[in-house]
Formats: C-alpha cells, structure tokens, sequence
C-alpha cells in the first residue's frame, strides 16, 4: 500500500470536512490546516495528524478507514489519542493526551486556533466567555506537559496573543 504524502493528506481532510463550517460559519477545512501550521516545525507525521485531527469526531471515517486510506499508522494512533471518545469528559480526554508528546503539540495548535481572539470576536458573549475559559483550564494541563520552548513554537505560529500567558 502507498502511503500518503502531506498534500493528499491535506485533501483527504478537505473532502472529509467539505460542507462543514465552524462555529464562526468559516469552512471547517481551514481550522485544522491551521492546526497543523502551527505543528509544522514538528514534522511532516505531526502536520498530518492535525489535518485529520478531528474527522473521527466530525465525520463518518474511521481509524480503519484511515489506515487503509494510506495514512501512516503512527499518523492515525496521533488522531485517535486527541479523539473524544463518547463519554469520556473533555479533562479525562486531557490527561489522556499529555501522556503523548505528539498528542500534546496537536491539542496546544487546536486550543490556541480555537482561542484565536479573530474567531473569538464572532461569538455571542456568553459562548466567548465559557470556551475562554474552558480553554485557559485546558491550557493549564496542555502547556506544562511539554517545553515551553514547544508551546512558544506552537503559539507563536497560531496565536501569538497567548505568548503573554508563558512564564518569562
């Protein structure tokens, strides 16, 4: 089986996102390409998974349908590891998380692009005030998981606003 490069990743996420919209009516397919900007100076493997990062939650693919898609399986056991899985809370899903390097980059790119405070201006109040906050306490578990030299990296590229957050 071939394995896939970074630009049929990228498509594949594409059409599995094609349609969608985020809670800001932009189309889904540019949060994980953002996403995955802002894992880029970690490596092709880990661009791939932030593309993918959320089809297993939003769309009808599996993990299976991934793998036989052709997308390395180290690619795929990253996606899984920041897949919410039915049940399980947004913080057990956390600690999940920062038990993986590569799992903790992706999940710090995808709050800081969810934290970004252009996306953020388009919310009603009360849906900007609860996810700053969710995501702060989010925040609180990602960052002291890995360097701060990683989270500038990540931050730096997708919210640089967040930089203030870091210890100096």
């Amino acid at each position: 089986m071939t394995t896939l490069t970074l630009a049929e990743v990228d498509a594949l996420a594409a059409e599995a996102h094609a349609g969608q919209t985020d809670r800001i009516g932009v189309p889904y397919v540019e949060h994980v390409r953002a996403v995955a900007d802002g894992v880029a100076p970690f490596g092709t493997g880990l661009r791939m998974a932030a593309l993918l990062h959320d089809v297993l939650e939003d769309t009808a693919l599996t993990a299976d349908d991934l793998l036989r898609a052709g997308v390395p399986a180290a690619v795929v056991t990253t996606v899984v590891r920041v897949t919410r899985v039915s049940g399980t809370g947004y913080e057990e899903m956390l600690r999940e998380v920062v038990r993986d390097h590569s799992a903790t980059l992706l999940k710090i790119s995808d709050n800081a692009h969810n934290s970004h405070p252009d996306r953020a201006a388009h919310l009603p109040e009360a849906d900007r005030l609860r996810l700053a906050e969710r995501y702060r306490a989010a925040r609180a578990v990602l960052w002291p998981a890995v360097a701060v030299e990683d989270v500038r990296a990540v931050v730096g590229r997708v919210n640089p606003a967040l930089l203030a957050e870091l210890p100096r």
